[in-house]
């Protein structure tokens, strides 16, 4: 039985701002004349199930459904409550982590719900490779909230932050709390072990 943290993605209320963690990944945000969508293309079609049910959780509508070339994707309706969060990750057009941030509880897991996968005894979060800018500045995040991470990947087409250690494995799991159903999520899941 696990206990806890008093930070835990499961001890905080769902909120609009928590969906930096989809653009902290491979996710995007779009303004448009009547406000912004977020949306993230996903490997496996449980994230995108689990991606649109944290969405709902915030008070957004949310789809999933299937591009063209059959890959899963999540995205948030298109309002003017998400466009605050489009502009401070935009940089014109170009994608930029804000100044200061830290993602919290619930922005993480859905970093690992979008881009979160075991590798080995480590543990990976994928980041966005068309925005190689951001990777420094979410490592920094990361390590201000008592994950400290290894930049991995930078010149192939999977950049990630890798976590080594039993300790900052913990944290992660502590702070993300539990999966989500179905056996596909807990074998993406993280563990100390």
């Amino acid at each position: 039985m696990s206990q806890l943290s008093l930070f835990s993605a499961e001890t905080e209320d769902p909120a609009i701002a928590d969906l930096a963690g989809l653009l902290a990944a491979q996710g995007q945000s779009v303004h448009t004349a009547t406000g912004a969508r977020v949306s993230v293309v996903v490997p496996a079609a449980w994230r995108a199930t689990a991606i649109c049910a944290e969405i709902l959780r915030t008070g957004l509508a949310a789809e999933d459904t299937v591009s063209e070339e059959g890959t899963p994707i999540a995205r948030s309706e298109v309002t003017p409550r998400l466009t605050a969060l489009h502009r401070q990750w935009s940089s014109g057009a170009v994608k930029s982590v804000p100044e200061g941030w830290l993602p919290s509880p619930r922005a993480l897991r859905l970093w690992v719900i979008a881009a979160g996968a075991p590798d080995g005894v480590h543990y990976q979060l994928g980041l966005d490779p068309s925005a190689p800018d951001t990777h420094a500045p979410l490592s920094t995040a990361l390590m201000r909230v008592g994950i400290a991470p290894t930049l991995v990947g930078v010149r192939g087409a999977n950049p990630a932050l890798r976590i080594t250690g039993r300790k900052r494995r913990t944290r992660l799991v502590e702070t993300v709390g539990e999966p989500p159903a179905g056996l596909d999520a807990a074998a993406a899941w993280p563990t100390p072990d």
